[in-house]
């Protein structure tokens, strides 16, 4: 529950897909969202839906929304926090997964521990550390790069790079890919890299069409390509 005496920013995961709140947040997380008036979100339509997800009974109408996206003037988001100044709490809600995880709420959580506010992080989902987990790659050393660049020559010198970290510094490499170029990015991989390197594609994570499948570069190209063309994905590379 909410402590009225101290006012704190909550980091709220949301599902990483149409998958039961049940099965992926615990109660207590429930218990928190229901006080809060506040939210700084990426998009409100689908913050609303969240939250109506969690529990039916939430009057949206009560609650005022700051949307924080990569349009979001970063002069402006320090504002956001303008209720804990006042004792009401703020939460922040990401797309999928947990805020200020290659998330922009990261910026408003850094202005938040300037000003010496109080964050709670709450238990959910994310992407990044599961796939680790079910990698078997190296999971004491492993960084997470985001996009990789969309030109295919700089895309290759980008992998290579990475690849050559796997083997001189046994880490473990993580890159994501927006969903419709999935299939472009398998093919660079497989097509570039070492055959003893290793490759995990870990897609749909927690939902029902969940793929995590680690095999060498040499293995994945007798398979026959796995279909994840329009599901969110994650690519790790290890060995």
């Amino acid at each position: 529950m909410i402590n009225e005496n101290q006012p704190a920013l909550y980091l709220i995961p949301v599902t990483l897909g149409e998958t039961e709140i049940s099965q992926v947040l615990p109660a207590y997380n429930h218990d928190i969202i229901v006080e809060i008036k506040h939210f700084i979100v990426e998009n409100i339509r689908s913050a609303r839906r969240f939250l109506k997800k969690v529990e039916k009974s939430i009057d949206i109408d009560e609650l005022t929304f700051y949307e924080l996206n990569r349009h979001t003037d970063r002069n402006v988001i320090g504002e956001y926090l303008e209720p804990l100044k006042n004792g009401k709490s703020v939460g922040i809600i990401s797309e999928a997964g947990c805020p200020a995880i290659a998330d922009p709420g990261a910026d408003v959580v850094a202005i938040a521990q300037q000003k010496g506010f109080k964050i709670v992080p709450l238990v959910g989902p994310s992407s990044i550390i599961l796939s680790v987990m079910a990698s078997g790659f190296n999971g004491q050393s492993f960084a997470f790069n985001g996009y990789l660049p969309v030109e295919v020559p700089n895309r290759i010198k980008a992998l290579k790079k990475l690849e050559n970290k796997v083997w001189n510094e046994n880490q473990t490499q993580l890159f994501i890919e927006t969903p419709y170029r999935n299939a472009k990015m398998f093919e660079t991989i497989i097509n570039n890299l070492r055959p003893n390197t290793k490759l995990c594609v870990a897609a749909g994570i927690t939902c029902e069409n969940e793929f995590i499948k680690t095999l060498t570069i040499e293995k994945w190209k007798k398979q026959k390509m796995p279909d994840i063309e329009k599901v969110p994905a994650i690519f790790l590379i290890g060995k």
